[in-house]
């Protein structure tokens, strides 16, 4: 069983830690953190053939200034660079609530093809009439170049990747499955931090519940990703576990914890979150794979925070 990749503080400040890699060395996943969005993009590629998919890539945002800026994405572009390595795929495991996509402008550099879960409509069609969009956006998936479909195969490089339909916490989150590896979005945290929240629209706890155990189910040594960690405090950023131990110690959904039970404290947990900092101006960007908005007659794109409509705290 591989150790947790764990940072070293000098590692978070660059963006950056060592690559992992199979026995052979042909598969190498090298993990990028954000400490800003506490979000991992992932360079995963094939050494032989030199071809790479990258996943859940960051576009710097800051909200007080309204100025976007590519920093984490240069740091991917410096890592393909470094190791000559082409890009087939852009894959994004959900249309996220708490960072902008890069994938847009990461493709414009180095190509590939930018796919998210088939299911990304519904999503599309909720915030399409939540912003009150332009009559040429539409909600059919067309912004992306590839749409996948649950158990779908491709390949990077000579190595077989799989997407595996993973919903609960938004309608279209996928998973993506690659030798003994599974990058696996929002649907866990690390074990001391759980699981993904289900209040956003068309997320379902007991969809997730039975979407986690579908990733559970996989053999006790099978390393999973995750997209997001917010550590406790005292420790340092991780986001490499094992089906083994989200089973034996994940915070909400450890094994023993039966799907009404998995409902009952997700649902009453959600009710007392703040909606995510960034969930206005990110989906809009998000579900367009990245790009902004087209610009207007002046030049500018521009973005939209529809007022007094989205949820208040309950708790």
């Amino acid at each position: 069983m591989n150790a947790p990749l764990v940072p070293h503080a000098s590692d978070s400040a660059i963006g950056a830690a060592q690559p992992t890699s199979t026995a052979d060395g042909r598969l190498s996943i090298s993990p990028f953190f954000d400490p800003r969005t506490g979000t991992i993009t992932y360079v995963v590629a094939d050494m032989v053939e030199r071809q790479a998919a990258l996943i859940d890539p960051v576009l710097d945002f800051d909200m007080k200034s309204g100025r976007t800026s590519t920093a984490q994405a240069e740091r991917v572009l410096a890592h393909l660079a470094a190791h000559e390595l082409q890009v087939q795929w852009i894959l994004e495991t959900h249309a996220h609530a708490d960072h902008l996509s890069s994938a847009h402008w990461l493709q414009e550099r180095v190509g590939g093809r930018i796919g998210i879960g088939e299911h990304i409509t519904q999503v599309q069609a909720v915030f399409r009439k939540l912003y009150h969009l332009e009559r040429g956006f539409l909600p059919d998936g067309r912004q992306f170049d590839h749409l996948f479909k649950d158990d779908e195969v491709f390949r990077i490089g000579g190595l077989e990747m799989r997407a595996l339909l993973v919903p609960g916490h938004t309608p279209a989150d996928i998973a993506f499955e690659i030798g003994d590896a599974i990058f696996i979005g929002d649907t866990l945290f690390m074990p001391d931090v759980g699981t993904a929240r289900c209040d956003f629209p068309g997320g379902d706890a007991a969809t997730l519940y039975r979407s986690i155990r579908r990733l559970l189910d996989r053999p006790p040594a099978t390393r999973l990703f995750m997209c997001h960690d917010y550590p406790p405090d005292g420790r340092e950023p991780a986001w490499e576990t094992t089906v083994a131990e989200q089973r034996a110690r994940n915070l909400h959904v450890h094994d023993g914890v039966d799907e009404a039970a998995f409902v009952e404290l997700r649902t009453r947990r959600d009710a007392t979150l703040d909606v995510p900092v960034l969930i206005l101006p990110a989906i809009q960007v998000n579900i367009r794979a990245g790009q902004l908005p087209p610009p207007e007659d002046d030049g500018v794109s521009y973005l939209k925070i529809p007022l007094n409509v989205i949820g208040q705290r309950k708790g």
